[in-house]
């Protein structure tokens, strides 16, 4: 029976970041990967092949209302089948140097899955036994599938195969107004799909600020989306020709017809097969394990990371929460996790992004602070670009100026935010910003009116 210092479970962005962290501390480890493909949920059916093609979507959007910037550009539209074989090369590249790196023999590669046997044992398909010191579950998660009556009956469609489509769609039903189904909804409207978004709470972004939800829903309504929040009693049906979706909404029995609906009502951590019980490793209801700040479970020589444990489902957060987890297993000094420097784009059009604390947060927390905003349709580069929906807002400590939070709505927000995400992380204040050169015409210049705003107010 072979032994490890490490097994990590899982070979995507969270699971490769642990067991290249091993591997740096001198440590010997294993991956475990089943999957039919190498590479991860990232960079497979995730954050690549999606972005892929919003930039394409928002290419020909552009292209499409040339005229605005003085432009004739006749005949833009999609070809789906360029248009997927881009993606696929694109994906492609990114899967082959990812296979590589958990090929190139610094750790062992086992092509399989895999079931605890013991806190300290796993067993493969083949019924080999492995062991480790200390172990790291990483093994992200899937579609979810929502308890609505008529799903099952239904041509339904999951963000896995949205993003591997070869063809346009007449018409699609999207269930859900968070991240993936903003960011689809787009993405169908945008390539000739008629699209209808049904939430059922009273807003898109939920989690996000009211302000952000508001910009959001202006945008994509604009652009001929049908959007339907605070609905009730959804029933879905099949009919000729595809499905229909019912539901109540201020009192209104509503009804809409459409070819496909679209499931993007979240996703579920993928540990069911993990025999996870048995060992004493505890779970929140939704599946989703739990672990303290060092990504430690209540198996301490067990640790997890991305997906599968929370609280933010976001690769650059799952890579730190496995180098943290790998590095106190094996006791080296490393910071827990702090989440109040969270970093979060959605990559809709206008795009939503924010930094560290929320007002509704520190408000929770009793911490003085102040904020001030303002738009990109009053901004000089914005403006020429067209760019007028959205917002920046800054949050500053009142009383010693400490940025606390940002937020930005509008062109390229995942871009620009950046710069307000060094400033929370390194705890700059808004004198120690004002005091930068911001470049004009640019679109990160705007940040400087908030900030003067209020550097004038908090006075040192």
């Amino acid at each position: 029976m072979k032994s490890y210092d490490l097994i990590v479970i899982g070979g995507g962005s969270a699971g490769y970041a642990g067991a290249r962290t091993a591997k740096e501390l001198g440590k010997s480890a294993a991956v475990i990967d089943g999957a039919q493909d190498l590479g991860g949920l990232c960079i497979l059916r995730g954050c690549m092949p999606s972005k892929t093609l919003l930039y394409s979507a928002e290419i020909l959007h552009l292209s499409q209302n040339a005229n605005t910037f003085g432009l004739d550009i006749k005949g833009a539209q999609v070809n789906f089948t360029a248009l997927h074989d881009r993606k696929k090369k694109i994906i492609g590249e990114f899967q082959q140097y990812r296979t590589s790196q958990l090929e190139d023999g610094r750790f062992d590669l086992y092509r399989s899955k895999a079931t605890f046997s013991g806190d300290k044992q796993i067993t493969l398909d083949d019924g080999t036994h492995l062991t480790a010191k200390k172990f790291l579950i990483a093994t992200g998660s899937k579609v979810s599938k929502p308890p609505i009556p008529g799903i099952d009956e239904i041509p339904t469609l999951t963000s896995d195969e949205i993003l591997d489509l070869d063809r346009q769609l007449e018409s699609v039903i999207v269930l859900g107004g968070g991240v993936v189904g903003c960011e689809l909804a787009q993405f169908l409207k945008r390539t000739g799909t008629r699209t209808t978004l049904i939430q059922r709470s009273s807003r898109v972004l939920k989690s996000y600020s009211l302000e952000a939800s508001s910009a959001i829903e202006k945008a994509i309504t604009e652009e001929g989306i049908q959007l339907h929040t605070d609905t009730q009693n959804l029933r879905l049906k099949s009919v000729p020709g595809g499905c229909v979706a019912t539901f109540q909404q201020s009192g209104e029995i509503k009804s809409v017809n459409a070819s496909y609906v679209l499931n993007a009502l979240g996703r579920t951590a993928n540990t069911n097969s993990l025999n996870l019980a048995t060992i004493g490793v505890e779970c929140w209801e939704s599946g989703q394990i739990i672990a303290n700040a060092y990504q430690q479970t209540s198996q301490p020589n067990i640790y997890a990371a991305g997906d599968c444990c929370g609280p933010h489902e976001i690769v650059h957060t799952a890579i730190l929460q496995a180098e943290c987890a790998v590095k106190h297993a094996f006791g080296v000094t490393t910071c827990p996790m702090d989440y109040d420097t969270l970093l979060q784009v959605v990559f809709t059009d206008p795009q939503v992004a924010s930094v560290g604390l929320s007002e509704k947060t520190l408000k929770e927390r009793g911490v003085p602070h102040i904020a001030e905003s303002y738009p990109f349709n009053d901004h000089g580069k914005s403006i020429l670009m067209n760019a007028l929906h959205g917002y920046v807002k800054v949050i500053a400590h009142a009383e010693t100026g400490k940025l606390l939070g940002a937020e930005c709505v509008g062109k390229d927000a995942g871009e620009i935010i950046h710069a307000m995400s060094v400033a929370v992380s390194l705890k700059a204040s808004v004198h120690d910003l004002i005091k930068t050169h911001w470049y004009h015409p640019t679109l990160s210049e705007i940040w400087t009116y908030p900030l003067e705003e209020l550097a004038e107010q908090i006075k040192l």
